[in-house]
């Protein structure tokens, strides 16, 4: 699949995208930009082409869910105006686990919270 492609993506996502693509032009936004926001908003709804063979499928449903709804709670936090050392704090205890784990922080399934986010603040 190239990329752009919409191969992958259920007819049911399809019609959600043209659907948000007509209401931002509705709105004023360009025909270009409108489509690129359409996409990016199915994307972060649904984790892609649901489709056999999509990036989709590589996660499961759960997997998506907590991916959204940790993304969605951090973007809350920044327009709230909240930094990012603060934010650490609204956190699960499984998310900053994971966090630490992309940044390869040593000790963390025996911290706790707290610990947790001070290991955090000091690898960033």
């Amino acid at each position: 699949m190239t990329q752009g492609s919409k191969d992958k993506y259920t007819d049911k996502q399809k019609r959600k995208a043209e659907h948000i693509e007509d209401s931002y032009e509705e709105a004023g936004v360009p025909k270009d930009e409108a489509q690129a926001r359409a996409w990016a908003t199915v994307n972060k709804q649904s984790g892609g082409g649901n489709r056999s063979g999509g990036s989709g499928q590589q996660k499961s449903s759960k997997a998506k869910r907590q991916s959204r709804e940790g993304s969605s709670r951090r973007a809350a936090a920044s327009r709230r105006g909240v930094s990012r050392k603060d934010s650490l704090q609204e956190e699960t205890v499984a998310e900053l686990r994971r966090i630490a784990r992309a940044k390869d922080i040593s000790g963390r399934s025996r911290m706790r919270k707290a610990e947790l986010i001070q290991a955090l603040q000091k690898a960033t």
